[in-house]
């Protein structure tokens, strides 16, 4: 996790717009939990008993959500290390039939596009399938104060694109899986 990151202030912002419509919003912050560097993940354990306390308690969590948003700057055109190794910890299932959105930024002009289009990829491959709306933020430090609060008009309008096809997604997900449960054929590893 790099020093002097912008990622809070976006987190913030979003948890207050998802907030606002009611969602419940759990925010896991890869520098907080502090995972080491991935040697086994949840699913190669062969005895689930001896999965770490922290990454059960976290696959629970996950497990229980319907729906992602991931929050991701750019690092060397990349989606960051301690994301993707966050990711990485946890089995496909607890991401597979729930939708994501994705919020990019970075201090540049590009805003984080080129990792959101890995983790896009990526989501894809979970079975986590992205909504189309993207929240870019070039320039992330002229549109946010390090509070989370709106530096310009356009932040609000905007991030509502994104959480209104998340919202819809995750109702008629969550709605199809109550109802006809998730294919046990697919192979995503638990």
């Amino acid at each position: 996790v790099r020093e002097g990151r912008l990622s809070l202030r976006v987190s913030k912002f979003m948890k207050k717009q998802l907030e606002k419509r009611n969602f419940d919003v759990l925010l896991l912050d890869p520098e907080e939990l502090d995972l080491p560097l991935l040697k086994q993940p949840t699913f190669f354990y062969s005895d689930p008993s001896h999965i770490p306390d922290e990454l059960t308690r976290i696959n629970s969590l996950l497990d229980k959500c319907d729906s992602f948003l991931f929050v991701t700057g750019e690092y060397n055109h990349c989606i960051p290390p301690a994301l993707t190794n966050f990711i990485d910890h946890f089995g496909a299932a607890v991401w597979a039939y729930k939708p994501s959105g994705i919020v990019c930024y970075s201090p540049g002009i590009y805003g984080g596009m080129r990792a959101a289009m890995q983790l896009r990829h990526l989501a894809g491959d979970l079975g986590c399938l992205a909504v189309s709306n993207i929240f870019g933020l070039p320039k992330v430090h002229e549109s946010l104060d390090p509070d989370g609060k709106a530096l310009d008009d356009h932040m609000e309008p905007n991030s509502n694109k994104l959480i209104d096809q998340l919202e819809w997604h995750a109702r008629a997900m969550r709605e199809h899986r109550n109802k006809h449960g998730v294919p046990s054929s697919f192979g995503f590893a638990s």
